[in-house]
């Protein structure tokens, strides 16, 4: 079997012949990566990874239009920011990289491939900051709301571009959690954020193409939501966050798909290796029948050590297989 098509099986709630595996290494790690494996490349086929990350494409905004504007204004409000034309999402220069990620991963070595989009409430904290954000949630609603239909439209642009140039998923990125809960009520999510994350929504889906989030924190009280929105994959889905695991396997595996389950923030990286083996092995087993697509809840820390990240994926890819 393909590594692609092992992890559409699992997407279809298919019983996989293994656990799909992948990583998010090369943020912070690339350097001691390649001094150990020779690149990161060979790290990936190494472990056999199923599936690929991309990054690439234009931006928002650049940094340069929004000090300019900060300069300018003061304070980026709803209002000055809709002053601010968005880039050309339109830009194909910009997606040389999605373009090599594909020709690499999906075409060369048979991997499913995915890639990072914005949302909107991560998009716009780039803009305003998230605390002048969440008080504009409710300060500036109407016009925030416009800053968000614009967003929303760049957004399904961008996600028809990854589309046309041929990835598998798109992967849209907006964290609305805390470690406890939502950053803001379910009501105001419901209200703000949901209307505008169905205009990139149906427009994937109605391609036929694969629909993931991204969202740290704990985001479990619009977790029925996100299934209705059409989203197929919640990343990470933290267990230290309170996101319950056991509840999502009994509840929602028919429904969804996981993508996580090597936690970097209380797991590996802390050279506690006998916890990190038996964490590994716990996540495995509850998921060797489907729904987990095996992967890091964010980048690998440069804490790190290379002989525990070698340790905890040998240790990943064994057990995948057992």
């Amino acid at each position: 079997m393909l590594p692609r098509e092992r992890v559409i099986d699992v997407i279809r709630h298919k019983k996989p012949d293994r656990v799909p595996l992948y990583g998010w290494v090369f943020s912070n790690l690339k350097e001691p990566i390649e001094a150990r494996y020779g690149s990161v490349a060979a790290f990936e086929d190494k472990f056999e990874f199923d599936y690929a990350h991309l990054f690439g494409g234009p931006s928002c905004y650049t940094e340069e239009d929004l000090d300019q504007l900060r300069k300018a204004s003061g304070e980026i409000t709803p209002e000055v920011l809709l002053d601010l034309p968005l880039k050309d999402p339109n830009n194909m220069d910009a997606y040389k990289d999605v373009v090599d990620g594909i020709r690499h991963h999906k075409e060369q070595c048979g991997r499913f491939v995915y890639l990072q989009t914005p949302g909107l409430f991560e998009a716009c904290n780039f803009c305003f900051g998230i605390e002048n954000h969440l008080a504009y949630l409710l300060l500036y609603e109407d016009t925030l709301r416009e800053v968000y239909q614009r967003q929303a439209e760049w957004n399904r642009a961008f996600a028809m571009n990854g589309l046309d140039l041929g990835v598998d998923m798109i992967h849209v990125s907006d964290d609305w959690g805390s470690q406890h809960s939502l950053l803001f009520s379910p009501d105001v999510w419901r209200r703000m954020i949901r209307p505008y994350h169905k205009i990139t929504c149906d427009a994937v889906r109605s391609r036929g193409g694969y629909l993931s989030l991204h969202c740290d924190g704990n985001f479990r009280a619009v977790l029925d939501d996100v299934i209705e929105l059409g989203y197929q994959v919640v990343h990470p889905f933290q267990e230290s966050a309170g996101m319950d695991l056991v509840e999502f396997r009994d509840k929602y595996r028919d429904r969804l798909t996981v993508m996580g389950g090597l936690c970097i923030q209380t797991t590996l990286g802390f050279g506690k290796l006998d916890f990190l083996e038996k964490e590994i092995r716990r996540i495995l087993g509850m998921f060797r029948d489907g729904g987990m697509l095996y992967c890091t809840s964010h980048f690998v820390q440069d804490h790190c050590s290379m002989d525990e990240l070698d340790f905890a994926f040998t240790t990943a890819s064994h057990l995948a297989r057992a």
